[in-house]
């Protein structure tokens, strides 16, 4: 079964940079909002997403974005991703959700985002 490798760091005292590598799926989604939900815990919720290593996103994987984007617009934060790979910009185009999120084409552009 494949699987999703999220690393995740602070960038700044406001942001925390996530990389995920892998699919993002129906089997893998909850450990991305697990993920996602602990660093709004710690009252940061800006979040810079890396999904130059994401291979697959499946509507589930799409829905944690989807989720956690209300979350972090109600804390006075927002979620940029980076670098989509075609298979993810895809499912984006297609699902609207390019509209929605910010697209940046690097980790620097992101952050200036915030």
């Amino acid at each position: 079964m494949p699987e999703l490798n999220i690393q995740t760091k602070p960038l700044r005292d406001d942001a925390y940079l996530f990389t995920l590598e892998g699919f993002l799926d129906a089997h893998t989604f909850e450990q991305l909002d697990e993920t996602i939900q602990s660093i709004f815990e710690k009252n940061v919720f800006n979040i810079v997403a890396d999904m130059t290593g994401v291979e697959y996103i499946s509507s589930a994987g799409a829905g944690v974005f989807i989720g956690s984007l209300s979350v972090a617009q109600e804390g006075g934060g927002n979620i940029v991703l980076v670098n989509p790979t075609e298979n993810v910009r895809e499912v984006f185009d297609l699902l609207g959700l390019s509209q929605i999120f910010m697209i940046e084409p690097d980790i620097d552009a992101a952050l200036a985002k915030f």
